[in-house]
């Protein structure tokens, strides 16, 4: 169980920074989904953040020079992708291994379902 939850901690920890910046630019990104017709016409910082958060590059002036790739933080977004998953999974097991009223946490876990279900079909 130690190493389970330290496990948790470090992937989570790690991956944080990472995953706030994907959650934020993706609300922005909801928020004003005029897109750029390429990763050239970003001129704001949010501009640029929203390049990175659809195309994987950082906008600058290296795009007139060279052209870069996204591969090396296409490798860190899979990883940080495979450790979120992993992450909830034993976020999961730890509630279930540690909660005494299991039925509390099956709820919500149901209702983390339910609820967006619902709302698209409603929508």
């Amino acid at each position: 169980m130690k190493l389970i939850r330290k496990l948790h901690l470090f992937l989570g920890v790690f991956f944080t920074p990472l995953l706030v910046f994907f959650v934020a630019t993706g609300w922005y990104q909801t928020l004003n989904p005029d897109r750029l017709k390429s990763p050239g016409e970003a001129e704001t910082l949010l501009q640029k953040f929203r390049v990175v958060h659809t195309d994987m590059i950082y906008p600058g002036d290296r795009e007139f020079s060279r052209p870069s790739s996204p591969k090396l933080f296409q490798g860190l977004v899979g990883a940080m992708s495979a450790a979120v998953l992993v992450t909830t999974a034993l976020g999961v097991y730890l509630a279930f291994k540690t909660m005494r009223g299991k039925g509390w946490v099956l709820f919500w876990l149901v209702a983390g379902l339910a609820v967006p279900v619902c709302l698209l079909w409603a929508g």
